[in-house]
């Protein structure tokens, strides 16, 4: 049984395929696993440049959130976010949002760490049989966002290749902003409305828990749509955003831009998961809201699925 894909949902499909005692590896074609949930150190220092923080709603999610605070990876954040828009800055309540000391990437780690997991590991074909890279397999799991699943499939594997090809998604840019010294007025996270190059922006300092003077940017797909050649080109332009935003007197000491074609699902399908005839599955947060959530849910159900056909 293999997985493709090393980010929260193809963890959690592999973990309860492993609890079922299902032989199972995971393929990650990046160093390390994660997917979305990345972070970046800078200067020893972890910043999150994928998902900005995590709701929990599912009861199920929240014993996992809680196996993760106990063991001081993930902390209770914030509530409330500020909204910049038309009318200036306003509070936005909402739910509780979760953060991670060490960085997102540790919650995905913590949950991979008795899993075979091999990293730097590119899959190029996933055939009938089904067969990963001409090996056969009982069953394959593509935890991914779908175009990157279409690139893999074979064509005649049809029902998978039929879902992906009809999700959608757009992209972003995340800038990691460092600063001399923390000049901004107290905020935690802001969404930002009706901005040519904004939509989020958030104290990484205050997320992490180390004041440290770092923000991170997340932009609008349509900027990001116009600099997905060279993300790095557009790091003026992102600084220059959140300085006048934020007013901020002193421009940063570092910007470092992470491209995201893939972010955020526009349109998806809600049936939790894929799973067909052809020995295929296919998990992510393009199967519900786009959440961190609703991926490790998708991933857990498709494990729990396959783990009882395989038996």
């Amino acid at each position: 049984m293999v997985v493709v894909g090393g980010g929260i949902a193809g963890v959690a499909c592999a973990r309860e395929l492993w609890r079922a005692g299902v032989p199972v590896e995971i393929r990650e074609r990046g160093r390390v696993a994660g997917g979305r949930l990345a972070s970046k150190r800078f200067d020893g220092r972890p910043a999150d440049l994928g998902a900005a923080y995590l709701t929990v709603s599912d009861p199920d999610f929240a014993e996992v959130v809680g196996e993760w605070q106990a063991a001081g990876l993930a902390r209770e954040w914030t509530d409330t976010f500020v909204a910049y828009g038309v009318d200036g800055r306003t509070d936005a309540p909402g739910p509780m949002r979760w953060a991670a000391p060490r960085g997102l990437r540790s919650l995905v780690e913590h949950l991979a760490r008795d899993l075979p997991v091999t990293v730097n590991r590119l899959v190029l074909g996933v055939e009938p049989g089904p067969a990963v890279d001409g090996r056969e397999c009982r069953a394959a799991v593509l935890a991914m966002p779908g175009p990157q699943a279409a690139l893999l499939l074979d064509p005649a594997l049809t029902a998978a290749t039929e879902v992906v090809r009809r999700q959608r998604w757009s992209p972003t840019l995340a800038a990691v902003l460092r600063f001399p010294a923390r000049r901004w007025t107290a905020f935690r996270g802001a969404f930002v409305n009706d901005h040519p190059v904004l939509r989020l922006v958030c104290d990484d300092g205050d997320r992490r828990g180390d004041d440290a003077p770092v923000l991170v940017a997340h932009s609008t797909p349509e900027f990001a749509a116009g600099h997905l050649a060279q993300p790095t080109a557009a790091a003026p332009a992102v600084e220059a955003a959140v300085r006048d935003l934020l007013a901020l007197p002193e421009p940063a000491t570092h910007v470092h831009v992470h491209r995201w074609t893939y972010a955020t699902p526009t349109v998806g399908f809600t049936a939790g998961f894929h799973l067909d005839d052809d020995g295929i599955g296919l998990a992510g947060d393009a199967f519900g809201e786009p959440r961190v959530q609703t991926a490790w849910r998708s991933g857990r159900d498709l494990g729990r699925a396959l783990a009882h056909r395989l038996a």
